[in-house]
């Protein structure tokens, strides 16, 4: 397990240097995006350029424009839009549960957060700005500056490896031993 502290927009090179189990604190702009801003740039394109972007599964709670919370929404329910995601230049998903790790291969990671620590990370993130706002707070497409974001495991790496099948496979050894 290595510590890496890593910059936004993210190349090529950050991510392959990158395996499962390492740690990354991200530091600049990070996009959230839930389950209608998938759809919604599905239709109609992202909002922002997304090259070498650092894209958030979560749903934040915002007032007056401070961020009170921005913990990690559940990644499952957007892995329907992984391919494209990444084929748009995303670098990086962070969220937390996992999603499948092939579409990864190659190309980005998916950096796991914890869930319940929506709080510690509000305080990490200021809000840069907001698009696709008639969907709602939550679902709207957040521009966050992070400073140190993280710790983020990285859970999927571009190589291979990915800690959530290996869990599951520990796991069914165990039981059938």
């Amino acid at each position: 397990m290595t510590e890496y502290h890593l910059k936004t927009p993210l190349c090529v090179a950050d991510v392959d240097m990158l395996h499962a189990g390492d740690v990354v604190f991200l530091t600049g702009h990070i996009y959230t995006a839930r389950d209608k801003a998938h759809a919604l740039m599905r239709k109609s394109g992202s909002p922002v350029s997304l090259q070498g972007a650092a894209l958030y599964h979560c749903g934040p709670l915002i007032k007056e424009g401070r961020v009170l919370s921005a913990g990690p929404t559940t990644s499952g329910r957007m892995a329907r839009y992984t391919d494209e995601i990444l084929s748009s230049g995303v670098r990086a998903v962070i969220g937390k549960g996992g999603v499948p790790g092939e579409p990864f291969r190659n190309r980005a990671v998916y950096l796991a957060f914890p869930g319940g620590c929506g709080a510690a990370a509000a305080m990490q993130l200021k809000v840069c700005g907001v698009h696709l706002q008639e969907l709602g707070m939550a679902e709207s497409m957040w521009d966050f500056v992070a400073k140190d974001f993280g710790p983020l495991i990285v859970a999927v790496d571009a190589h291979g490896g990915d800690l959530y099948r290996d869990v599951r496979a520990s796991a069914q050894k165990t039981w059938k031993d």
